[in-house]
């Protein structure tokens, strides 16, 4: 006869866990926990960044093939064009003029902003400066104004039949006064809207830079008997080269984009055509001609001149503007 052994009523104690599954665990779980918190980053970067590159760089190698009269459903097809849009984008004398316009444009703005922005952010540094929170404000302050408002503004000023300026030239006599918004002088009207709002911006971040640098500095410069313009010279603009050559790139990249400020002005004058700068050009075959693939070839051309542009800068200048971390 077989005897049968119950086992113990009572609640079953588990195994312990290894630890080294304890800590596999653990790391599983630290390692996803960035990709998590960078999980929505990444998907706003590839909805509204990565796919309309994508879908733009698409759209430049296709082309819309008319049949007939184009009134069917099916008397409009979309077809490879190969480089056709590029082609007909570099040939065209409408994008090389605005090409130039905007070139002449960024020798006018850039070195002009860059400098008073330095100029505005040394004598705020300055020891013998007064009220420097008022100016510091005064100075950012039309950075803060949208560019389509500021252009608005300025167009106004600039209208002979509006403007204050001409009313005060008309009271002393000088009657001969020319519009800025004339042909020859439009450029030198829109580069003053550039002028007048980016200069703040840039003269932060160059006066942030300044207030970084130790004070300790400056006043062995004074010991040795060196004025506030040969520390400044010497001293402080070598210091924040890095910051110069930042503020300098945004400038470059700004001027290539250049947009609100023609657009908005184009209704007050006739000296501005749709295709004075590039990013016009490229409105006006999208949304007025409906010409979306040599739209698309133009943005995408623009974009990679920007990119080229600023990868050559940055060549240039990376051993002036980096030196410091090595």
């Amino acid at each position: 006869m077989t005897a049968t052994v119950e086992a113990p009523a009572g609640p079953v104690t588990p195994a312990p866990r290894h630890p080294l599954a304890r800590r596999t665990r653990r790391r599983s779980k630290g390692a996803l926990t960035p990709w998590m918190m960078l999980a929505p980053g990444i998907v706003l970067f590839t909805v509204f960044m990565a796919a309309p590159i994508v879908y733009t760089l698409f759209l430049s190698f296709q082309k819309e093939q008319v049949k007939g009269l184009g009134l069917g459903g099916d008397s409009r097809t979309r077809e490879f064009a190969g480089l056709e849009n590029y082609v007909s984008t570099f040939t065209d004398p409408e994008f090389l003029a605005s090409v130039g316009r905007v070139l002449i444009y960024g020798l006018i703005l850039v070195p002009t902003m860059l400098g008073l922005a330095l100029l505005f952010a040394l004598l705020l540094d300055a020891r013998r400066t007064g009220a420097k929170g008022f100016s510091r404000v005064s100075i950012f302050l039309p950075y803060a104004v949208p560019a389509v408002i500021s252009s608005l503004l300025w167009g106004f000023l600039y209208l002979p039949a509006v403007s204050p300026f001409y009313w005060i030239f008309e009271q002393l006599g000088w009657d001969d006064v020319p519009s800025l918004l004339s042909p020859g002088l439009v450029m030198f009207a829109i580069a003053n809207i550039g002028l007048w709002g980016g200069v703040g911006f840039n003269m932060i971040v160059m006066y942030t830079s300044l207030k970084a640098v130790p004070s300790d500095i400056y006043e062995a410069a004074r010991i040795d008997g060196a004025s506030e313009v040969q520390i400044a010279w010497r001293i402080k603009v070598p210091i924040i080269m890095p910051a110069l050559i930042m503020t300098a790139l945004f400038s470059m990249i700004a001027t290539l984009q250049v947009f609100a400020e023609p657009m908005t002005l184009r209704p007050l004058t006739n000296s501005l055509s749709t295709s004075w700068s590039p990013l016009m050009l490229v409105y006006r075959d999208a949304f007025t001609r409906d010409d979306i693939y040599s739209a698309a070839a133009t943005s995408i051309i623009i974009a990679l001149a920007t990119f080229a542009i600023s990868f050559f800068f940055l060549r240039v200048v990376q051993r002036r503007a980096f030196g410091q971390e090595d």
